[in-house]
């Protein structure tokens, strides 16, 4: 059944601050609004606070984006097959243009889209609201021209997390700090409060983690510069093994308008080449020259630790890879890291033939050296006395648990219909599980390393 939008449509939206949207271009400034502005991460990212943001939707654009889910991956609230079979993981949600509120200034017809694979079709099916959203500050510029390269304070894009399937409220957020702290090139994350009003005022859609987007702000920020090839590559073409290259999974999200894939090409023409058989040293110092080896060996180890059953090596998607001008080479950057810092499908710290199979070649034809599994160890141990030290990150764990409390299960909290916990002792429970999760996984590393 499609979504009727006469049941909550009202002429005029006025927002929670009192502000009616759309009145002209008056809160435009070069800080909050322009492209010439530098992202400014403490208000967008801020560690010590949760900030509010509120999205006012015409009702018939809301509407309209609930008739595409359902058209596209089932009825809300039921297992129904979607409508396209097995296309909709493939599917993109349909944008429309919104109002952004944000400390009571306005951002104009800002492109808002839910998004998610599997679990924006698991959310929808369970009958939950609590929808992952994904934003474009300038989406609509050809529509509306005096927008053109509208920014939020810096950023043309951000990602709001929905936190499914994990009552911790902690994986996605802490996840990429992890990665940076350890030296890796991740995404800036925070928590918002999303209100969405689509014509009835303001709903509470509960509590979210904002994440940077890879190929908006990430490159110069963390580069030095955004002019190389960035994929994001998904699929059979993702996971590197023989007979999967296919330039049509890896995802440009940079120089569209010229695309040249050479460079990953090479990387999959050398990762198979006959020379590792053949001369070994060879083979390295090719791989070496066109990926970098060092920065993938510290993300397996540091993704290892941390255990991730929703990354390479099980599953062939959530990552990028950037070819950074200044060294030539491809380097990796973890991206949707929801299915960190719990048990899962579980990663094997020795990555042994029978656990880790051919279909990775990433991970078993480097760790079959034993140059590289010395060097994927030694991270072992830097990481669980560094960056996944236990009583930093109970530290850490506890601090955001509070920050986060009043609007998870406190008086602002999340409501039934909006969030995916069946209790509030699920949220207390799940901190309980993750102060454990750091202890056991050092414990475990530490084992490893003294009997491998």
């Amino acid at each position: 059944m499609l979504f009727n939008s006469t049941s909550c449509y009202k002429e005029e939206v006025i927002t929670d601050s009192g502000i009616t949207p759309g009145e002209g271009l008056e809160d435009w400034t070069a800080e909050t609004h322009s492209n010439a502005a530098s992202p400014n991460y403490d208000i967008v990212f801020p560690q010590d606070k949760v900030n509010k943001l509120e999205i006012v939707i015409n009702a018939d654009d809301w509407t309209a984006m609930l008739n595409d889910l359902t058209e596209n991956i089932g009825e809300f609230g039921t297992d129904a097959t979607p409508v396209q079979g097995g296309d909709w993981d493939q599917y993109t949600p349909l944008f429309v243009p919104a109002f952004i509120f944000f400390n009571n200034i306005e951002w104009y017809h800002v492109g808002v889209r839910f998004k998610g694979n599997s679990s924006l079709r698991s959310s929808w099916q369970s009958g939950c609201m609590k929808l992952a959203f994904r934003f474009d500050f300038d989406e609509f510029e050809d529509d509306y021209p005096e927008i053109n390269d509208q920014r939020f304070y810096g950023f043309q894009k951000l990602s709001f997390a929905n936190n499914y399937k994990d009552e911790s409220f902690l994986h996605e957020k802490i996840a990429a700090d992890i990665f940076r702290d350890a030296g890796l090139k991740a995404p800036q994350t925070a928590y918002y409060r999303l209100y969405v009003d689509y014509g009835n005022g303001p709903v509470y859609f509960g509590l979210y983690t904002a994440v940077e987007i890879v190929e908006d702000t990430i490159l110069e920020d963390q580069f030095g510069s955004g002019s190389g090839n960035c994929y994001k590559p998904e699929y059979d073409a993702a996971t590197f093994a023989y007979g999967t290259f296919n330039t049509t999974e890896f995802y440009l999200k940079t120089n569209e308008g010229a695309p040249d894939y050479s460079d990953v090409e090479a990387l999959y023409t050398i990762l198979h080449s006959n020379s590792r058989f053949t001369n070994v040293e060879q083979w390295k110092a090719d791989l070496e020259s066109v990926f970098d080896t060092d920065n993938f060996l510290l993300w397996l180890a540091t993704n290892t630790v941390i255990q991730n059953w929703d990354t390479y090596g099980l599953m062939s998607h959530n990552y990028y890879l950037y070819h950074n001008p200044f060294s030539d080479k491809l380097v990796w950057i973890p991206w949707d890291n929801n299915g960190a810092l719990f048990e899962g499908r579980r990663t094997p710290l020795s990555f042994s033939m029978n656990e880790v199979s051919n279909q990775w070649p990433l991970i078993r034809y480097l760790i079959d050296l034993p140059e590289y599994k010395n060097m994927y160890e030694n991270y072992l141990l830097a990481v669980v006395e560094g960056a996944f030290e236990p009583s930093k990150m109970q530290e850490k764990y506890q601090y955001y648990h509070d920050l986060i409390y009043n609007y998870v299960i406190g008086p602002e909290g999340e409501q039934p219909g909006y969030t995916f916990l069946g209790s509030d002792s699920e949220f207390t429970d799940a901190l309980n599980y993750q102060l454990n999760h750091v202890v056991n996984r050092h414990d475990e590393v530490l084992n490893y390393l003294s009997i491998k």
